[in-house]
């Protein structure tokens, strides 16, 4: 029976190897999620940018840069409202964890993978972190989409009180308001999130 699709963003999958990279994707397409590959890190970074996703599962030993670096590019973009675990067939090691965990990781798993406690454990980690429904996403104000708005154009805090002639403490309430309202935690997921609903073309 195909599995009922999921509201949220695709698994980012990041293998250099082919066969690795497919038999992760099945195990996330039967569960009704949809998939992003990528081989390299490079390729990665270039789809998260494009749609934020709702987990990645990353390589350790990848070409050119590695999963570990990955790993800290998405942190450094997204915050930690985004899962991502490490997979690795030679990184097993109890400090190779350790490592992949101090660099941001959410959890690591060795190859090959044992597919139905891998799609459990990945579906709670992207539960907890989904983001809110559209009807929550939707409870921002007039001013509050202001505020985003001027945000995605790249303008920082200041630049926007100065542009909404409010001051720098009302622009950090409404900055408060718009990621708890739409469940993130730093003002690149609020606007990657805005991008992905719609929300700054409404207005």
């Amino acid at each position: 029976m195909e599995a009922t699709p999921r509201p949220w963003g695709p698994i980012l999958i990041v293998d250099d190897d082919p066969e690795a990279l497919a038999s992760t994707a099945r195990i996330f397409d039967r569960a009704g999620y949809r998939t992003v590959l990528a081989a390299d890190g490079e390729e990665a970074l270039e789809l998260a940018a494009l749609e934020l996703p709702a987990l990645a599962v990353l390589d350790i030993c990848l070409p050119g840069i590695s999963g570990y670096q990955v790993c800290r590019a998405l942190r450094d973009q997204f915050g930690d409202g985004l899962p991502i675990v490490f997979v690795s067939g030679m990184r097993t090691e109890s400090y190779d964890r350790v490592a992949g965990l101090l660099i941001g990781g959410d959890d690591h798993f060795s190859k090959p993978l044992c597919p139905d406690e891998f799609a459990i454990r990945m579906e709670r980690l992207i539960r907890r972190s989904a983001p809110l429904n559209p009807v929550v996403s939707s409870a921002l104000t007039a001013r509050e989409l202001d505020v985003l708005r001027l945000l995605a154009e790249g303008l920082s805090p200041a630049e926007v009180s100065e542009r909404l002639v409010i001051t720098n403490k009302t622009v950090a309430t409404h900055i408060d308001h718009i990621l708890r309202k739409l469940g993130v935690h730093s003002r690149a997921q609020a606007v990657a999130i805005a991008y992905r609903r719609d929300l700054l073309e409404a207005h």
